[in-house]
């Protein structure tokens, strides 16, 4: 099959959250299952823009509203991430290095959505499947059949996959002269709740939908961020395939960017090492246990709940852990945690912001992983730290709760607690310290979650599945 996967992100042309690890190692692990896959993407101006070569592929233009906007699409010259990227350039809208929080979100990715359908309209073939993500992308199911223009792409099959339903990308009845023009009988499946909502439109309109887990597809009749009951009435086409990780890149073994690398057979001695670096540069004590959390600081993780939970563990628990965090956010929350490292010198660090290199010396250095979500669709985070033997801690919610078993149960490798609150968050890290001191516990319980597979062969081959059936 042809397979055209749509997107915001693409790891490593651009990346903000798990969007970009999916959208960049699905497409090749399906192009290796002897499918051909093409990714487009806004053509952010990011470092892997310019460290690579490009070939036009093709120009047009479009109108929006009362503006006429000239496209480009760009395609990286040496296939370089195993699949074909290609890149949408509209001067003014999508030249830009952030691939978020503009102001002109609405009118940026409405655009690069026209530019994609219209660039399709212009093949002189027909892709097997078109497959979108999240509420960035999921108007194009909608004009590929209700535009007038593009009508000739509505027998093609869609698949909208949803990393994330609690952003749905609204945007009032007054801008639906954006769209190319298209079949006003059609408005109800633009609308939710008066306002036209992409997220649904997607939902409606894709031949089928899926999450990026099981308990999450679950969770999303109940807790969907006002789409409940839209989830409810399509349960028919809906469902839930877990993400993967790219194996190759997160394994404790060849890692480039760890200090000492190691396996499941020498785990422990392997850690201790990359502990003992990370130790080092942030001021901790190696001979406590380390807990990390890398991520977004927002409410969604729960990040809001960090500093109460580390100062109160701390207290409690007569400073016998250390703490160490990675990530950027919620601006007032970053000075907070960044405001901690004065208070708790010798048990606390923090770097505010992301570095990829760093983050993999935390998931190989670390005991435990932090993850106290109110809102966890899939994580990823849970399954790098695995891979290098690093405990999960973890709220029971969404993709948390299909990779994660509890060490208290049969052939269990991490610590599950139910509530988003800082009672249970330091109750399970008071769990952490009594297994970190529990040495042959401990040692099961890593080589247990080294061992297990959560690569994307098996998910590629249900996403293929799940094409076929359309």
């Amino acid at each position: 099959m042809e397979i055209i996967h749509i997107s915001a992100e693409c790891y490593p042309m651009a990346k903000v959250g798990g969007l970009a690890d999916v959208v960049g190692t699905l497409p090749r692990y399906q192009q290796e299952l002897g499918h051909y896959v093409k990714v487009v993407v806004p053509m952010h101006r990011t470092k892997f823009l310019y460290d690579h070569e490009w070939v036009v592929d093709h120009k047009g233009s479009f109108g929006m509203g009362p503006f006429q906007y000239e496209y480009t699409i760009i395609k990286e010259k040496h296939n370089t991430l195993g699949f074909d990227l290609y890149c949408v350039d509209i001067f003014g809208l999508l030249d830009r290095e952030k691939v978020y929080t503009y102001e002109d979100d609405t009118e940026r990715f409405t655009a690069f959505q026209i530019a994609v359908v219209d660039w399709l309209s212009n093949w002189q073939h027909r892709p097997d499947v078109v497959h979108v993500h999240d509420h960035h992308t999921a108007l194009i199911p909608f004009m590929m059949q209700h535009c007038f223009a593009y009508r000739q792409l509505a027998s093609i099959p869609t698949v909208l996959t949803i990393h994330n339903a609690q952003y749905q990308g609204w945007m009032g009845w007054d801008k639906s002269h954006y769209l190319p023009a298209w079949d006003s009988w059609q408005w109800g499946k633009l609308d939710w709740n008066d306002t036209i909502n992409p997220l649904a439109s997607g939902i409606k309109c894709a031949s089928k939908v899926s999450t990026v887990s099981p308990s999450y597809m679950e969770e999303l009749t109940s807790t969907a961020n006002g789409l409940e009951k839209l989830f409810e009435y399509e349960r028919g086409k809906c469902s839930g395939i877990l993400n993967g990780i790219d194996t190759t890149v997160w394994n404790a073994l060849t890692d480039t960017y760890i200090l000492d690398n190691f396996s499941e057979a020498d785990v422990d001695a392997g850690k201790q090492l990359n502990k003992k670096k990370l130790c080092q540069d942030f001021g901790l004590d190696i001979n406590k246990p380390l807990f990390i959390f890398i991520g977004r600081l927002v409410a969604e993780k729960a990040a809001d709940l960090l500093p109460l939970a580390i100062g109160d563990a701390l207290y409690h628990m007569n400073n016998k852990m250390n703490f160490l965090i990675l990530g950027s956010g919620d601006p007032d929350l970053e000075k907070q945690l960044a405001a901690m490292n004065q208070h708790y010198v010798g048990y606390y660090n923090s770097q505010i912001g992301y570095n990829e290199k760093l983050a993999h010396q935390m998931y190989a250095g670390a005991d435990f992983i932090l993850m106290p979500s109110r809102v966890e669709p899939c994580g990823l985070n849970q399954m790098y730290a695995m891979r290098y033997g690093t405990v999960p801690v973890v709220r029971s919610t969404g993709g948390l709760k299909d990779t994660v078993i509890d060490f208290g149960e049969p052939g269990g490798f991490g610590i599950r607690f139910n509530s988003a609150s800082v009672w249970d968050i330091t109750y399970s890290i008071h769990r952490g310290v009594d297994l970190y001191h529990d040495k042959e516990t401990l040692a099961a319980v890593r080589q247990r979650m080294m061992q297990v597979d959560n690569s994307w062969q098996s998910s590629a081959g249900k996403y293929i599945n799940l094409y076929q059936s359309i």
